[in-house]
């Protein structure tokens, strides 16, 4: 049976490539927002969601460390997608034939040089793959489109320039969401866990409950702290950490967090992916 994949965005999008890198063949379903995304598989409507939690240029995705403690789904993966911009004009255009650029104002933001020495106009729009749609329909040969490759295929655009960002680096790193709890076994490899906490109000309480990660030789590889509930005093930490809670280290460290957290929580257990 064929499964349903959400993502957030347009057909040809980002997250549309890095969902059928995961589940290739299966059926993709496009959201408008990460809200939407995620109450796709809260309602059924989807199987699986594969959502960007970062990227090596911008930092965290905001809306995705709100939302997903509170979800009550699960991650069971991870991938990396390489963000490669390409100039995308309709069939026929050629790179001389090119006046003015469509696309998201960060992608656009990523590609100045390029840009600039081309002495191309930019135009703003709402993403990268809409914005390939719409130079399709335009059919513009003085018109293109800065997306993805995957964005090319599916509107029927050619590929006029490669990777013209200016960042080469430019990574994104994205989860697989489930409503079923999925654990990878003990066994599997490389493993990721992903926990929330909030420190109790105490003096340096934060520092003694990370204290027990470095004794136990257990690697964090995130710590992110954001507010809850719209007070300065109440801040959640979202944190990834290389390891299984079967783990002998990591058990004695998620106890001495307990004794300076009053809410703890395991997002995920999954394997680490290899592709960054």
């Amino acid at each position: 049976m064929t499964k349903k994949i959400a993502f957030q965005g347009e057909p040809g999008a980002f997250s549309h490539a890095a969902a059928n890198n995961v589940f290739p063949g299966e059926e993709a379903i496009g959201c408008v927002t990460f809200e939407e995304t995620i109450g796709a598989v809260q309602s059924g409507k989807a199987d699986f969601a594969v959502v960007p939690v970062e990227n090596s240029l911008y930092g965290r995705i905001t809306d995705i460390h709100h939302l997903l403690p509170e979800s009550g789904l699960f991650i069971i993966g991870e991938t990396y997608l390489r963000v490669e911009m390409n100039l995308l004009g309709v069939p026929g255009a050629t790179l001389d034939d090119i006046k003015a650029v469509q696309s998201l104002s960060v992608a656009l933001g990523q590609c100045r040089r390029f840009i600039s020495e081309r002495g191309l106009r930019t135009i703003n729009a709402v993403d990268t793959a809409g914005s390939a749609r719409e130079v399709a329909q335009k059919a513009d040969k003085a018109v293109a489109a800065i997306a993805s490759r995957f964005a090319a295929e599916i509107y029927g655009l050619n590929v006029l320039a490669s990777n013209i960002e200016d960042a080469a680096h430019n990574t994104t790193r994205f989860l697989v969401l489930s409503r079923d709890k999925q654990e990878a076994p003990q066994a599997a490899g490389k493993v990721k866990t992903t926990f929330v906490f909030r420190v109790r109000n105490v003096p340096a309480a934060l520092y003694k409950a990370m204290g027990g990660f470095a004794t136990n030789g257990v690697n964090m590889t995130k710590l992110e702290s954001y507010m809850v509930g719209g007070a300065f005093t109440a801040t959640q930490f979202y944190a990834d950490i290389e390891g299984h809670p079967n783990d002998i280290g990591v058990q004695h460290a998620f106890e001495e967090l307990g004794f300076f957290t009053d809410q703890f929580r395991i997002l995920g257990v999954y394997p680490a992916s290899e592709n960054k």
